[in-house]
Parts: C-alpha cells; sequence; structure tokens
C-alpha cells in the first residue's frame, strides 16, 4: 500500500484512489480538491476533466493540461483551509498551497478553489490563484540534495529520476 499523493496520511487505497478510479463520489468539496490534487500528480487527467463544473467541461483543453502534465512533476499538498466540511454542505471553499518541481525549481501554487454540488456530486467550479501570497523563492534541486517530496532519498533516485 502506498501513501496517498495528497499527503492525508492514507493509503492511495483508502483515500483518492476510490474516486479517481469512479468507485465512489467525493463526500466533500476538500475531499475532491485532495482528489484532483492526486489525479493531476498522477497524470489521470480524464478525473479532472469528469471533476469539472459543467462549464467547464465544454472548454476543457486536454492538450494543454497534457502540456502541463509533462512539464511538472507535483510533490506535496498542504490544505490551509476549507469552508465546507460536512457531506450535507452544497458549495464551498478549500485554500491550498501544492509544492510542485518545474524546470529543476521547486515552486509552490496557492490558490483558493471553489466547489458545489452538481446532481449531488461535488464538482471544480473556478480557482483563484493567491499571486499575493507570500511563497518562498523557487529552490533549484541538486541531484544529490534530499528529495523535496519528504521520501528522505536523494533527488536523482526519486522525482528527478
Amino acid at each position: 500500500m502506498t501513501d496517498c499523493p495528497c499527503v492525508s496520511g492514507n493509503s492511495y487505497d483508502e483515500c483518492c484512489g476510490p474516486y479517481i478510479a469512479g468507485n465512489a463520489a467525493a463526500p466533500t468539496a476538500e475531499a475532491l480538491m485532495r482528489s484532483r490534487f492526486t489525479a493531476f500528480a498522477s497524470g489521470r487527467l480524464d478525473y479532472i476533466e469528469r471533476t469539472c463544473a459543467s462549464e467547464m467541461r465544454e472548454t476543457f483543453d486536454r492538450g494543454g493540461a497534457e502540456r502541463g502534465a509533462e512539464m511538472v512533476k507535483w510533490l506535496s499538498l498542504q490544505v490551509l483551509g476549507a469552508s465546507c466540511v460536512s457531506a450535507m454542505d452544497d458549495t464551498g471553499k478549500v485554500e491550498f498551497a501544492a509544492t510542485y518541481l518545474a524546470e529543476g525549481l521547486i515552486r509552490v501554487h496557492r490558490e483558493n478553489s471553489v466547489f458545489r454540488r452538481e446532481d449531488g456530486v461535488w464538482v471544480y467550479v473556478v480557482g483563484e490563484i493567491q499571486t499575493g501570497a507570500i511563497v518562498p523563492d523557487p529552490i533549484k534541486v541538486r541531484r544529490n540534495d534530499p528529495c523535496p517530496c519528504g521520501s528522505a532519498r536523494k533527488f536523482k533516485n526519486c522525482c528527478g529520476a
């Protein structure tokens, strides 16, 4: 059993796996956001498209998403806040910081995401990127440095492979 990329502390099979496989629906907006991060991290773009609000699915740029996925390696996720934590909520917001590697630099993407239920299922509506958020400067990772994903392996034997 492998740890879930969303850094929940649970295994993939007990966390985001059932949602991405289509065997269950995310019970909260936060669970959907975590599963979308995991889908981005593992290149499961069908799930990303499927969990967009109906108006977004019509204009989903699959080619752009694929190009982006090739350029970025998602490393970790930190949920900073969520306005909906109950399965009874119909709308919600989740603020998060996602760390990623691109062009040899570690960067942080901060966003406030908006979610709603559509036909009883949570979907992603829109995200407001926090451009004014204080984030650390990009970090250059060398081959023999510890991997920033926290695996305790060298970068060259982990995310840099």
